[in-house]
């Protein structure tokens, strides 16, 4: 061994809380941006994780549940820290937006509308053009090959004409398929992030076990002891568990459950939605708005905390149950074909939501794709960091386009 060497530096749950924090902060743009961020952040920058390991990681983000972005910070924490790390991480990329929206439903009554809406188009654009990048750099890794070039355009094209949720989760479950035939071949790779095993197989089915027990108990209690409390945390914690497709989809749901529970009214309902799109952070925090602000439970900073502890605990429960058994899957050779091809699939799946909802949400007019290939030309060619991108292009669409 080379004495010289300089000892590997342990990451430990301060350093996680505070690499989320600064996502927290600064990631614009919803949860198919926040991916690109982290990637950006946590494999080129600070490399916590390999390509082939973040992709891996955020494959199994798409087959579960819940807001993708959210857990795909958990597992990261999780790798580096064990499960403070996955708290570190959730806490830290959560607690910016969490404030915000838990404060504004306090503040929402006295606030009427002082700003335009071009400063959110600005958002829109570097967000966008975040996205782009991060397609183009995982594709130069991932879909090496004729077959796994294949799985990526074939699951662009086919989520570009079926859209949804449950369309994600076949064309993934597809690329597996293809990838268990064709690629099982796949070399096995021992990097160090992707080796280790930070969660032990008992720790793991407790984790499942008390996933499921929540499901089933909390409804039950709530009724039972008839807690407005629990009753809140019972509609948060299911919706945090049976919801695939991430915050984009968790809104109309919640916005069934909420309003015509008659917890919170349409109004107040919308006025949250609209803020939420401005901040930064996972749109799961959106929670934390609705129960700061509806009439059913205790409501204020106390409703908001349960709403939103009860929305994200899936999500954790989740990655530390299933995170294990994904690891020892992956040593045998048809497992790495599968995600080999899952991998590649993953491509086209931020492929298609690179180009709806992201592009569909930021290109209005002709003259929006110049605004998004700039912001790639300053990501991808000048190598700004994307906060600056992002506020840059917020501040000068803030004044142009009032």
């Amino acid at each position: 061994m080379d004495a010289t060497a300089a000892p590997t530096r342990t990451v430990t749950a301060l350093d996680v809380f505070l690499a989320f924090l600064r996502q927290g902060l600064t990631a614009f743009g919803g949860p198919v941006a926040h991916l690109g961020y982290f990637r950006r952040e946590f494999v080129e920058q600070r490399g916590w994780l390999s390509e082939a390991a973040y992709a891996d990681l955020l494959a199994l983000c798409h087959f579960l549940p819940g807001p993708a972005s959210s857990q795909m910070g958990m597992a990261i924490g999780l790798r580096q820290a064990g499960l403070a790390g996955a708290l570190a991480a959730f806490a830290g990329f959560t607690l910016p937006a969490a404030t915000a929206m838990i404060a504004f439903a306090e503040l929402r009554p006295r606030i009427s509308g002082l700003f335009g809406e071009g400063w959110i188009h600005g958002l829109h654009a570097a967000a966008a053009a975040v996205v782009m990048q991060a397609v183009y750099q995982m594709a130069r890794t991932l879909t090496v090959g004729p077959v796994r070039a294949g799985l990526a355009l074939g699951a662009a094209v086919g989520l570009f004409l079926v859209q949804g949720p449950a369309a994600q989760v076949a064309t993934l479950a597809a690329g597996g398929l293809f990838g268990m035939l064709l690629l099982r071949d796949t070399p096995a790779v021992a990097a160090p992030d992707d080796a280790a095993e930070t969660v032990d197989v008992q720790s793991a089915v407790i984790a499942l076990g008390l996933f499921v027990l929540l499901l089933v108990g909390l409804p039950i209690l709530a009724s039972l002891l008839q807690n407005p409390g629990l009753g809140m945390a019972s509609v948060f914690y299911r919706t945090g568990a049976l919801v695939f497709g991430g915050g984009h989809v968790v809104l109309p749901l919640l916005e069934r459950e909420i309003v015509e529970r008659r917890w919170l009214d349409q109004q107040t309902f919308l006025a949250g939605y609209g803020a939420v799109q401005a901040l930064p952070g996972p749109l799961f925090s959106f929670a934390g708005y609705v129960g700061a602000a509806q009439r059913y439970g205790p409501g204020g900073i106390v409703g908001g905390l349960i709403a939103l502890f009860s929305i994200f605990l899936p999500s954790l429960l989740l990655i530390t149950g299933v995170l294990p058994f994904w690891d020892r899957l992956k040593r045998e050779g048809w497992a790495r074909g599968v995600v080999a091809g899952v991998g590649a699939t993953v491509v086209g799946v931020l492929a298609a939501a690179l180009w709806n909802p992201v592009l569909m949400t930021a290109v209005r007019q002709p003259a929006d794709w110049a605004l998004v290939g700039a912001a790639f030309v300053f990501l991808q060619v000048a190598k700004l960091p994307p906060w600056l991108v992002v506020i840059g292009f917020a501040v000068a669409t803030g004044v142009f386009l009032p």
